[in-house]
């Protein structure tokens, strides 16, 4: 029988977290190599009802939310998780509002929407108020650490599957990215569309240098040309790019006032913002509404499981990111994780919350 709206007490809060090796030895961006993910669980009850949530972090990010986050949530109202979000966030205020500290508070803040809407059968894209059936994704990887064969075929394989937008990294060298560029509108068609990343790999002149040769293979997307924080270089990129190319920035956004600097710097063409850092579902949605008032459009950032019901939801979503390394985790570790259809991904109807049931038994061996 469906909850009603009463006062429903968090009885438990639990997290865990789980380190899974990379699917090759290494990969890398423009500024960074890593060998494997961390995910932290944090798994809540209330009115028998068991839910989950999760964001892509550290195990700092699990002691803070066991030590000091879970005696925030425990038995307060599930039903009143916006007065929830505003306490945690209240409670980090000596610790400082971004990095572990957000990403703690958003693995909480998901997991308490999946409970809400379990408790009212609903799945969250109904909860939520849908704008959307289904929404579009970019197939992304492409890592400086792939040769330009494993690169092709990458892109190749998700242009195959119906993904009509997909994106590689670039930024460990700018000739070998041009040609890593060409070699990869070569293997997609002259039809799909090219995003590059370079994770603030560039100077702002050398961005816009690159900007102008790899818009000879047609790139329409350029993320993080040059640092994040230097929002006057992005601007500087975003005026100077070659026309037809979405300057794009967003994914290290915590709090509100993180985007709101980069929407009123005109930094970028498309803002995105990652629920699994930016303080959950709940700020996710406070981005969202920024870019209503900014008339600007909104990309998600990786966790494809964690956005597809949000996503679906906000109004100024253009696209979802669905990012190699979290859609490989998220197949492995949890029953339920949606994959591509004609481009897209479509929350399941009959599923409550976010269709998600971690596999315990699986990830055993990965637990930290």
């Amino acid at each position: 029988m469906r909850m009603s709206s009463d006062a429903v007490p968090v009885e438990s809060l639990r997290v865990s977290a789980y380190r899974i090796p990379t699917d090759v030895s290494c990969e890398s961006d423009g500024t960074l190599e890593w060998t494997a993910t961390t995910l932290v669980l944090v798994e809540v009850q209330a009115g028998g009802v068991h839910a989950l949530g999760y964001t892509y972090a550290d195990t700092a990010t699990a002691a803070l939310i066991r030590d000091l986050l879970a005696d925030v949530v425990c038995g307060r109202n599930v039903m009143a998780n916006g007065a929830i979000w505003a306490a945690l966030v209240a409670s980090i205020r000596n610790l400082g509002r971004s990095g572990v500290t957000a990403m703690a508070i958003a693995a909480v803040d998901v997991a308490l929407w999946d409970l809400k809407a379990r408790l009212l059968e609903l799945p969250l894209v109904t909860l939520l108020g849908g704008v959307r059936p289904a929404v579009p994704v970019y197939g992304s990887g492409g890592f400086t650490s792939y040769s330009t064969a494993q690169l092709e075929r990458q892109l190749a394989a998700w242009v195959a599957d119906g993904i009509t937008r997909v994106k590689m990294k670039v930024g460990r060298d700018p000739d070998a990215d041009v040609r890593r560029v060409g070699a990869a509108r070569n293997a997609i068609g002259p039809d799909v569309e090219l995003f590059v990343d370079a994770n603030g790999a560039y100077s702002p002149r050398l961005a816009m240098l690159q900007a102008e040769r790899f818009a000879e293979s047609r790139v329409t997307w350029f993320e993080e040309p040059v640092y994040h924080r230097d929002l006057g270089g992005m601007r500087f990129c975003r005026e100077h790019a070659p026309a037809g190319m979405d300057i794009s920035v967003g994914e290290y956004g915590y709090a509100p006032t993180d985007f709101t600097r980069i929407l009123d710097a005109g930094a970028v063409d498309v803002l995105q913002a990652d629920a699994s850092r930016c303080e959950g579902i709940t700020g996710l949605l406070v981005v969202d509404g920024l870019c209503e008032a900014k008339t600007t459009p909104l990309s998600t950032h990786c966790a494809p499981a964690l956005h597809a019901h949000v996503a679906c939801a906000a109004k100024r979503v253009r696209h979802v990111e669905y990012f190699h390394d979290h859609a490989r985790i998220e197949r492995l570790l949890f029953d339920g994780a949606l994959v591509p259809v004609d481009g897209t991904l479509r929350p399941d109807p009959t599923r409550p919350g976010l269709g998600l049931e971690f596999k315990h038994a699986d990830a055993a061996a990965y637990a930290v």
